[in-house]
């Protein structure tokens, strides 16, 4: 993928239409390579216009899929959006353009929807992103089968057949020890998945140490998630300490982050570290962020949480209603070996 140029951009700069046309192809792809929605199938899009990416996105959507129901959330009622949907059979398609996240209630809309057996595709946060972000939002949308298919499937078989990890970060080595949990893929593939769709970008094959406690090391983070669930750049990485499946120190720390790590150690008493997420997502790296945390999770590299919480993986030693945190932090990556395979080496994916 070649980078576009970066013109300059203000809160209000509108999306270029070329941008909006590039979205249109992307999300045309989408349909037809990963969702597979046929045009026999209906369709509902839902969006608000309260951010330039957001309009941006409903009018892509509106040249890659003319035959839709166009929704605007902020004009209509909760009922008009629940008897759209009661409309909708099994399979047909429901997209969500969120410059937040839509609120029905108690209505959690994505759940509900796939328990009504039908394909969802989500954009959430989008007002997180302005300025040039949405034109990395719009390339992060590029759907590549052959990439993401090849690379997810390996690196899943490597994970789910190594006895360990290691990654390298400028010299310090963070050790996964034990076996990792079977990996678990966020590629666009849906064969023989019963939920068809998800949040968009995709991008993501994650998994753990089986035995939490097996993880020692050192890992440098450039990047973070803060209390307003935006990424954070700290200025210098900080070089996270783990001992034993636990942060035990935090070297070149910001006030941002201690925030972070006390409000772990309140609730939970220590720091754990969980998810080893292999992101694959080529819009995004250490240079090329977007705001939004649940975006930039699938930047080409190594990402990882703090805190118990990771629904993916039950632990004995961790009860669900006790797990509270699941904050992810950006590594800064040079190598990743799987036993003594290097799987990752100057930015890309080597399998």
């Amino acid at each position: 993928m070649h980078p576009s140029p970066e013109p300059t951009f203000n809160e209000t700069y509108s999306i270029p239409e070329e941008a909006i046309e590039t979205a249109a192809k992307h999300v045309r792809d989408i349909l037809a390579l990963a969702i597979m929605h046929s045009p026999q199938q209906a369709a509902v899009v839902i969006s608000d216009a309260q951010c330039p990416l957001a309009v941006a996105l409903t009018e892509a959507y509106k040249l890659a899929l003319p035959s839709a129901k166009f929704i605007d959330f902020d004009s209509v009622s909760p009922a008009d959006v629940f008897a759209a949907f009661k409309l909708l059979k099994p399979l047909d398609l429901v997209v969500l353009i969120q410059s937040t996240s839509f609120r029905l209630k108690d209505f959690r809309i994505r759940v509900e929807l796939f328990e009504q057996l039908l394909k969802v595709i989500e954009h959430p946060h989008l007002s997180r992103m302005p300025g040039i972000e949405g034109i990395y939002y719009i390339e992060s949308l590029a759907y590549d089968p052959v990439y993401f298919h090849g690379v997810g499937h390996a690196l899943k078989k490597l994970i789910n057949n190594a006895s360990g990890a290691i990654i390298d970060s400028d010299g310090e080595r963070l050790v996964f020890g034990s076996l990792l949990e079977p990996a678990k893929l966020n590629i666009g593939d849906y064969t023989d998945i019963k939920n068809i769709g998800g949040q968009f970008p995709i991008g993501e094959v994650f998994t753990e140490a089986q035995e939490l406690e097996s993880v020692n090391g050192r890992v440098r983070i450039f990047a973070f998630a803060d209390t307003s669930y935006t990424v954070n750049k700290p200025a210098i990485p900080i070089t996270l300490v783990v001992t034993e499946g636990r942060i035990t120190d935090a070297i070149n720390s910001t006030p941002e982050f201690d925030n972070v790590l006390a409000n772990i150690r309140a609730d939970e008493g220590e720091v754990w570290l969980r998810e080893l997420g292999f992101g694959m997502n080529r819009a995004f790296s250490r240079d090329r962020t977007v705001s939004d945390i649940g975006t930039y999770e699938r930047m080409c590299g190594i990402h990882l949480s703090l805190g118990t919480k990771h629904g993916a993986y039950k632990k004995s030693n961790f009860r669900r209603r006790d797990t509270w945190h699941h904050v992810d932090v950006f590594a800064v990556t040079n190598l990743v070996y799987l036993d003594d395979v290097v799987v990752y080496e100057q930015g890309a994916w080597r399998v």
